[in-house]
C-alpha cells in the first residue's frame, strides 16, 4: 500500500507553459498556498518531479 505525501504549490503558473498549469491542476491544485494531500505513486512522483520548482513536498 502506498503511503501519502503533502505537497503545497508556491509559485504560480502565470507566464510559465501551458503545460505546466495541466500539471498542477491535475495534481488537484484549485490556488496558490494550497495543500494537497495524494498518495505515493511513482505517476504522482514523477507529476511533482516536473513541476518541483512551483511546489514543496513533505512526506
Amino acid at each position: 500500500m502506498a503511503g501519502e505525501i503533502k505537497v503545497t504549490l508556491k509559485r504560480s503558473v502565470i507566464g510559465r507553459d501551458k503545460y505546466f498549469g495541466k500539471v498542477v491542476k491535475g495534481l488537484g491544485f484549485r490556488r496558490l498556498h494550497q495543500t494537497v494531500v495524494l498518495k505515493d505513486t511513482p505517476e504522482i512522483r514523477g507529476m511533482i518531479n516536473k513541476v518541483s520548482h512551483l511546489v514543496t513536498v513533505e512526506e
